[in-house]
């Protein structure tokens, strides 16, 4: 294969070069063709092979040839040199200039075990003329060549690393290990060449050298500045004496201030790399070196939070290493303490997002370290997962970052999944930083965008078709994942809280768990704590996860108004969604939801109660809370009608979404606000349609039953009451009247029996026994009350009114609405009742008197036994009954000429009488006040209690719970209880003027 196109084909991008410099291989170059073609830069890689073979003939002409022919017997060999040089032309430009060191890519074994970092200790010492066993080596050769000898070890140890790296796919986390295990021993030869250059003095300390950043995390670049801090002591002469602090300090100084430039000086051999030493106390301004008690009370009264991150990764590796390790001991506590401190999560959010503001325009979408999807991305969320929960699990304290994200995600607090992901677009990220720095050894974090430079990365991490491309798209998709999951985890609101819990609390201690629990107000703390047990025992995944969460969610309910009930609630809730995926992750994952879910189950009987039979609907917390429209619930019902065999099982799939809906209504109250008037609305929508789906199941069942070919009769569902007003709280019934009309040609009879049966068949489907609370449908308002027939034709419902009805029953119609079944019909009806509840020249005088009258009888004989007049929510002073019935006054008076009067709500109603002068603004907004802080009460006394209650509650801790919903702060139930009693006391005024007058 000798032809230039051959060779493009093989991946050579100048063919007719690369089938000159095959020929000047001779005999080698056929053997030696698929490994230059295997690289990440075949042109290249054949290039540095003719420039190592003109060096080696150089130094003894004709073994240049003799290299060739070597490496291409030994296929190991002629990989792993190959690799180095279509990857690196910093290492081919040290090979020219070293061409004996291609023999050390002959045996790759070097550094593949951890014992090797101690071999490449003493090479390292060996190089410049130290003795690796003595206990403060110092370099033998001249300075100069001490210098150039560290250079030339350095790099030849990399070369090593780097050939097995490309050829054999070294592991990341493996080969960042042994890049920072020869930066350990680099700094070690480094101050051995110090301690010849200071001389005597330089006996007088003890120096150490603790490697901050990837370097103290074990995770090196190929190419990076080294961060350290130096910490010192004066050592003990050889009398036994401690020596002077000032000749120790000026030792200190002098041996770090040495052993920097001997790495970052540029000689003869070049560079190595910068030794930073910036991230020590005070930073640039800070004295150099510190001894251990100045570290100390630097760290305890003086140090920003950042700086007890970066001391995370803290650890000795040069010098005196046994002061290292009291270095690190001493600033451990400082460090696992640190997620304490006052806005800590906060702080290191916002100092991620100073980084990310910083970056140069031009390298924004193009940076892998610092923009956003990339690799401080997860170094940040996992070194802030750490911090925070590190406190209390010792297993988290790692240094390196796959590690850690290892732990976290054994421990529950990352999930699978995401940790997963995390891992193979960090692993990726990572690695394709060091192919980008490998080739110039060259410290840089930005991806190239010429075509070369992509070409020869792709390629280098295999993508031998299409390799700019590839490599494009395969970072593009792990960059979006890195984002998605930095967001994720890195901004989960339950960190916040479990940084503010004391230490010792931010992981489950059941030993101690008891008297927590009675200081935070468990009334029951032994009945907690065996919860707490059930919850945590074992050692499953989720078992990790409840001992993360719990002591959280145990603080948000002891905010709430009953810290046990929300715990048992919690507990049962948790045991059958105990097989489920999604839960706890969800509840760790997601902060908002965990918190949620805390106040609802420490505050809502009611909303509990629907959340034990709908535990799927904790995923509700995490999700719109708007009630649904009647369509959109109707639709979801109509869809399951299809599936269902039956009419029980139908009607028990409808009242499954209305169970769900009934649930997302009240989490929307207890934890959104959603607004009084649209909750009313929301479950007045939700009993529309299901009203609507059970009469088509009913009216189905029947038609079958009697099998009808044709239904013989329409029928309508009329609401009536609060459900007709569009104003249904979570206790109301369903007040409601059904119409019928017969198909022509259909016997009256017939079609009579058959509407009967249908609404008889509907009721009964809806009081059947089931998870979910009762819709009763209570029919008592229609004509002649319970004694009246219970469906009426249209033209008997016309002769009733026209003949026998009362003032009381055309103000009833006031709130009737046609929600349900055929809508000709329903039009018809509302056609029929408008002249006669909004009657064109209003309500006689002696009709107002009769609305009066029975106002007032209403007033002394409704009222229950006992109950106070000042705080009974419908029929007191000021309250629900005061309100509408003013309202519905002014309708039947006024509507026949005041359009905006005719509707069956109350608001929009009040709001048309303001308009039309009929009630002052200020009285109308008084009105309107009380309503709603009524009709907010009301359903809050249900939701707290898990049942309809019309009277403000006596109990302390139900009262307090109704204060909580309705949104006062905790330890506020007076303050709500005056001001309900002011608003109704003001609204009771407005009803004495406006309707007694």
């Amino acid at each position: 294969m000798t032809s230039a196109g051959s060779f493009v084909r093989l991946g050579f991008v100048d063919g007719a070069a690369a089938a000159r410099g095959i020929e000047r291989l001779g005999a080698a170059g056929r053997p030696l063709t698929d490994k230059l073609a295997a690289t990440a830069d075949p042109d290249a890689a054949l290039e540095g092979l003719l420039r190592l073979g003109d060096a080696l003939d150089e130094q003894a002409p004709g073994s240049g040839a003799e290299m060739f022919v070597e490496v291409s017997d030994d296929e190991g060999t002629a990989m792993r040199l190959c690799s180095v040089l279509g990857a690196s032309a910093a290492l081919t430009h040290h090979l020219v200039r070293h061409p004996e060191q291609w023999r050390e890519l002959t045996d790759p074994t070097l550094g593949t075990t951890r014992a090797a970092a101690y071999a490449v200790r003493e090479s390292v010492l060996a190089a410049v003329g130290a003795d690796p066993r003595a206990a403060e080596p110092v370099a033998g050769l001249p300075d100069a060549e001490a210098v150039d000898a560290l250079r030339v070890e350095y790099r030849r140890i990399l070369l090593r690393l780097a050939a097995r790296d490309l050829a054999h796919h070294v592991g990341l986390d493996d080969a960042a290990a042994e890049i920072s295990d020869l930066a350990a021993a680099t700094l070690e030869g480094a101050l051995a060449i110090a301690r010849a250059r200071v001389g005597a003095d330089a006996h007088a300390v003890r120096l150490s050298v603790i490697a901050m950043g990837k370097c103290g995390g074990h995770e090196l670049n190929y190419i990076s500045d080294v961060d350290v801090v130096y910490v010192y002591e004066p050592a003990r002469l050889g009398s036994g004496e401690r020596a002077d602090d000032g000749v120790a300090m000026r030792a200190a100084t002098q041996l770090a201030s040495h052993l920097m430039r001997i790495c970052s000086d540029h000689t003869r051999e070049g560079t190595i790399w910068p030794v930073d030493a910036n991230l020590r106390p005070e930073g640039s301004q800070g004295p150099l070196v510190r001894t251990l008690a100045s570290h100390r009370g630097y760290y305890e009264k003086w140090a920003k939070t950042w700086e007890f991150q970066a001391l995370l990764k803290a650890r000795p590796v040069a010098g005196d290493l046994a002061l290292g390790r009291d270095y690190v001991e001493m600033i451990a506590p400082m460090v696992w303490s640190a997620a304490e401190r006052e806005g800590f999560v906060t702080e290191v959010q916002a100092m991620r997002r100073r980084v990310i503001d910083h970056i140069p325009a031009q390298e924004a979408e193009r940076q892998l370290k610092l923009g956003s999807g990339g690799l401080r991305d997860v170094e940040f969320a996992v070194q802030l997962l750490q911090m925070v929960h590190g406190r209390a699990d010792p297993s988290l304290r790692e240094g390196a970052t796959l590690s850690a994200l290892a732990r976290l995600t054994d421990g529950g607090y990352v999930g699978r999944d995401d940790g997963e992901r995390l891992h193979e677009a960090y692993a990726f990220l990572r690695t394709l930083e060091h192919r980008i720095q490998l080739h110039e050894l060259r410290r840089t974090h930005v991806l190239p965008d010429d075509e070369a430079s992509l070409r020869r990365l792709g390629r280098s991490l295999g993508h031998l078709s299409e390799p700019a491309v590839t490599l494009d798209k395969e970072w593009r998709y792990h960059r979006r994942e890195v984002r998605r999951l930095h967001e994720k985890l890195f901004y989960r609101p339950l960190l916040g809280a479990v940084a503010r819990l004391p230490g010792t609390e931010a992981r489950l201690s059941l030993e101690a768990a008891e008297a927590r629990l009675s200081a935070l107000g468990y009334a029951d703390p032994r009945a907690a704590l065996r919860h707490l047990e059930a919850l945590t025992s074992g050692v499953s995944r989720s078992s990790d996860i409840q001992r993360t969460l719990l002591p959280v969610l145990l603080e948000w309910f002891a905010d709430s108004p009953d810290p046990d009930a929300g715990l048992f609630g919690f507990r049962r809730i948790s045991e059958s969604l105990r097989r489920t995926p999604w839960y706890l992750t969800t509840l760790r994952d997601e902060g908002e939801v965990a918190q949620r879910l805390a106040f609802v189950l420490g505050t809502s009987r009611y909303a509990t109660d629907l959340l034990e039979r709908e535990p799927q609907g904790v995923k509700m917390l995490g999700e719109s809370l708007e009630p649904l429209s009647a369509e959109a619930a109707l639709a979801e019902m109509q869809a399951l009608l299809e599936r269902a065999e039956g009419a029980e099982a139908a009607v028990g799939a409808v009242r499954a979404v209305r169970r769900r809906e009934l649930l997302r209504i009240a989490c929307g109250d207890l934890v959104a606000g959603t607004d009084v008037a649209l909750v009313g609305q929301g479950l007045s929508r939700l009993t529309d349609a299901t009203l609507q789906a059970t009469l088509d199941i009913a009216t189905e069942a029947v038609r079958r039953q009697r099998d009808l070919d044709v239904v013989p009769t329409r029928i309508a569902v009329i609401a009536m009451g609060r459900y007709g007003g569009f104003e249904l709280s979570y206790g109301s019934d369903a007040d409601v009247m059904f119409v019928h009309d017969p198909v022509e040609g259909v016997e009256a009879q017939v079609a009579s029996s058959f509407a009967t049966a249908v609404v008889s068949e509907l009721r009964r489907l809806l009081s059947l026994p089931a998870s979910d609370p009762p819709l009763e449908v209570d029919a008592d308002l229609r004509p002649e009350g319970k004694n009246g027939p219970m469906v009426r034709t249209l033209e008997s419902y016309a002769a009733y009114y026209a003949k026998w009805s009362h003032v009381w029953e055309f103000q009833a119609l006031l709130r009737a609405d046609a929600v349900a079944g055929d809508e000709d019909l329903r039009r018809r009806f509302t056609e029929l009742i408008d002249p006669l509840r909004f009657p064109e020249k209003g309500i006689s005088a002696a009709d107002v008197v009769e609305v009066r009258r029975i106002k007032a009888r209403v007033d002394d004989e409704r009222l229950p036994r006992g109950a106070d007049r000042h705080t009974h929510l419908k029929l007191g002073r000021g309250g629900l009954a005061d309100v509408e019935w003013t309202v519905q006054l002014l309708q039947m008076r006024h509507a026949g000429s005041v359009e905006g009067l005719r509707t069956p709500q109350t608001l929009p109603a009040l709001s048309a009488a303001a308009e039309a002068g009929l009630v002052g603004p200020d009285d109308a907004a008084t009105l309107a006040e009380a309503w709603r802080l009524v009709s907010r009460v009301r359903n809050a006394v249900t939701l707290v209690r898990g049942r309809p209650s019309d009277q403000l509650p006596r109990d302390a801790r139900e009262r307090a719970a109704v204060a909580r919903v309705l949104g006062y702060p905790q330890g506020s139930s007076d303050q709500m209880v005056n001001d309900y009693l002011r608003t109704t006391r003001r609204a009771h005024a407005v009803v004495e003027r406006v309707f007694w007058e």
